[in-house]
Parts: C-alpha cells; structure tokens; sequence
C-alpha cells in the first residue's frame, strides 16, 4: 500500500466511528442539556455519579475488547473460523460478567451518594440514577460487544449508524420521560404534549431503554448479516475455554485496572469537587461532557487504529503497522488540536446550552478554556492506548496512565483546589495530559508494543 493508500483507509474507518463517538456524546450533551433546565440540584445529581457510571461502563468495554482483539488477529490471519469461535465463547463470558456488575451497581447505588460526598438535598436522585444505569448493564455490555468486534472486522459503519439511531431514540425517550404534560408552540400551533415529568429517573430511563433497543439491533446484525462473523447457518461451542479466557485476560484485564485508576481518579475528583458546592459539581460535570465533543474524535480514530493494528500484527507485516500507528496518531492531534481551538471560542455557545443557571455558565466556560490547551496531546495518549490495544500490549500503557493521573492529575489538584477552586481542579487536569501524551508518544517511537503482551 502506498502512503496515501493507507492514509485513506485509515479516514475511511476513522470517519464512521468518529460518527458513532459524536453520537454517544451528544446523546450525553442532550441528556445534560434537559436535565440542565430543571435546575441546579438535578444537574448535580447526575454530575455526582456520573465518574461512577463511566468505571463500569469502560469496565464492560475492557471486557469485550479482550475477545474484539483476538477477533482482529484472527481475520488478519485469514481464520474466520477462529474469529467465530471467539465470538460465540464472548457471548457468554462477558454477559455473565455484566451481571456481576450489574449486581454490585444496584447493591451499592442507596450508598453511593453518600460515600462520594454528595449534598443531601441530590442524594436521593443520584442512587435512583445509578440504580436504574447498573439494572440495564447487561444491554450496554452486549451493545459494546457486538460493535467492538463489528469495527474489528472492519466494518465500522453499521456501529456507527446504529449509534447515531440510539442518540435519536435517546431524545425521543428523553423528550417525553423528562418533562410533565405540557401545551407547546410550534409553528404558531398550540399542541398538548404528554410526558412522564420523571426528571432525573427520566433521563436514565430514556438512556437506557435507547441501549437496549440498539444492543438488540446491532447482535442482530452481526448474528444475521455480517460478512465476516455470521454465525446464522454455522455451529459451534459457546462454552469458553481456558486458552480465549486467558488472552481475554491478558488483553482486558490491564484494561479494565486503567478504567479503575482513570474513573476511580474521577471519583476521587469529584470528591475534590464536592466541597466547593453545587454549581461547582454541576459546572464541573457539564464541561465534562462538553469537553468530550472535543476529544471523541480521538476515540473514533482510536478505534480504527485498533482495527488497523490488530489486523496488520495479525498478518504479520510489522512496517505496515507501524506505519499506520503514525498515521493514526499524528492524525488525531491534528483532528484535536483544531477542536481544541472550537472549543475555546465557542465555550460560552456551548455551556449555555446545557444551563441557564449563571453561575454554572461561568464556572464550565473557564474550565473548557483552560482545557483546550491539552487536546493535541491528549489525542496522542488516547489513539497511542488505541495502537496499544490492537497488538495486545495493554499492561504498560495502563501502568503509565496510572502513574499520570494519580501522581500527577490528583496530587495536583488536591493542592490547587483550596486556593483556586474548580479552576485548580482543571489547570491539575490541564498539566496531566500534557505529560501523558508526551510518555505516550516515547512509548510508541520505542516500538517495544509491536511484540505484544
């Protein structure tokens, strides 16, 4: 392949599934938005668990990425028969292991609050919240599962289509779970339009009811319709066998510790966060989700250089791979440097958007400046973790990102915070990535990654 051949597969797989990030975050930017219009406390509520719901929810991606990536090892090979054979043993490990968490979310929800120091006044919200999250674990589990090993396969626009549905699907719920029965104008026309008037349990609801209607669609596609993992018509075992568990392990279970350390830094962040007050966890949660309009463009190119590197290593051409580890992530942080400089300008646009309330305005405004200065390398430590996890080696990259955000992010942050306030908490965040992407990128120049685990 000549280099502009690989640069146009690399954007013609990195397009969809920067499509399919852009579309779960604005169904978070929507959820945020509604809830943002029933006041400060509601807002709160969600920005409280919400670093909770993101440790499970990477905790059900690292498991199903532990079978995708032998998946791609085994296309690039040419084994679809071994592809199939992985795929059929995943359902069932990572459904069993959906339950686990789903069990341990709903036992701990009616604490949670309490534990991450939450005002009493958001408590009872905030556990309904992560109760109904942890109940329908199981669907998001197979919805992470059937797209991950559809984009490993290469195909990466079905994921991406059916993400975009999931994020209409979720406003629609939204729209009517959220609000009471009210009379709306449209078009000089008063129209009665029913509603729940659930609040927060609505947006969860809603969420949730959108994951699982997805998660049918897309097992469906890929049991049914997928060229090169249809198990309709074909049989084998589902019974997992040590070997496949084993490389799971070895590939998710450093995974799985990285979204323990990145989300248990969170918590510990909102934890930092939860003195400062009400605007402060509200602000703070909403220029999170902001910020992630910014950076999911890393993730979808991420995700293609996942593909490209798994199925590259797999047909054993090391150049090849290498080269489209560069691509991917000089790609990345030229895609996030440019959001990174949207998302400077249009802050004000964007945070008020989500609230009405002023000083929650000001608060995410400041933050999302501050942060803009970051994305150029944070995109290198997000598609550098991506390249990573398509050869297999996920132990040291998660060791680094461990030694970044708890001796860095954290040890900052606690020392701003009380001088600075929510400001402190984002320069500490500011600094950290920077330093990530830097050892990020002599990893990758290294090359050691391309042996594997």
């Amino acid at each position: 392949m000549t280099l502009r051949q690989q640069l146009q597969l690399t954007i013609q797989l990195s397009i969809p599934a920067i499509v399919a990030q852009l579309s779960s975050i604005a169904m978070q930017y929507i959820d945020a938005s509604m809830v943002g219009s029933l006041g400060a406390n509601a807002s709160a509520s969600i920005g409280l668990v919400s670093t909770t719901t993101w440790l499970f929810w990477g905790l059900c991606g690292a498991a199903g990425t532990g079978f995708s990536v032998q998946v791609a090892h085994a296309i690039g090979a040419g084994d679809t028969s071994r592809a199939k054979s992985i795929l059929r043993q995943s359902f069932v490990a990572v459904f069993a292991f959906s339950l686990l968490l789903a069990t341990i979310g709903m036992s701990i929800s009616g604490a949670l609050p309490t534990w991450l120091g939450g005002d009493e006044a958001i408590r009872r919200d905030a556990s309904l919240y992560f109760f109904i999250f942890s109940l329908f674990l199981p669907a998001l589990q197979m919805n992470f599962l059937a797209g991950g090993m559809l984009r490993c396969s290469g195909n990466m626009r079905i994921p991406s289509l059916l993400n975009v549905l999931m994020c209409i699907e979720d406003v629609v719920f939204n729209y009517f779970l959220i609000f009471p029965t009210r009379e709306v104008s449209l078009l000089g026309m008063q129209l009665h339009m029913p509603g729940a008037g659930l609040g927060v349990e609505g947006a969860i609801l809603g969420t949730v009811l959108a994951e699982l209607l997805t998660a049918t669609l897309m097992m469906t596609y890929l049991w049914t319709r997928s060229s090169e993992l249809k198990l309709k018509g074909s049989s084998g075992s589902f019974r997992p066998t040590l070997r496949i568990l084993k490389n799971a392990f070895v590939i998710g279970g450093p995974m799985g510790l990285e979204h323990v350390v990145i989300c248990g830094a969170q918590i510990m962040t909102t934890v930092i966060v939860a003195p400062l007050g009400i605007f402060a966890i509200a602000a703070n949660s909403f220029a999170i989700t902001a910020e992630s309009l910014c950076y999911m463009p890393g993730y979808g190119i991420s995700d293609a250089a996942t593909t490209l590197i798994g199925q590259s290593l797999g047909a054993g051409r090391q150049k090849l791979t290498m080269r489209f580890a560069h691509i991917t992530v000089y790609l990345g942080m030229l895609v996030m440097g440019v959001m990174g400089v949207v998302m400077y300008v249009a802050a004000p646009q964007i945070i008020g958007v989500m609230t009405p309330v002023e000083e929650i305005r000001s608060l995410g405004i400041m933050a999302l400046r501050v942060e803009a200065f970051a994305e150029p390398m944070f995109a290198a430590s997000i598609i550098a973790y991506g390249v990573f996890v398509g050869a297999g080696s996920t132990l040291v990259p998660s060791l680094m990102n461990f030694l970044s955000i708890w001796g860095v992010r954290l040890t900052l942050a606690a020392a701003l915070a009380p001088s600075m306030g929510l400001k402190g908490v984002w320069v500490a965040m500011c600094v950290e990535l920077c330093f990530r992407g830097c050892i990020f990128l002599v990893r990758l120049e290294r090359g050691k990654w391309l042996k594997g685990p």
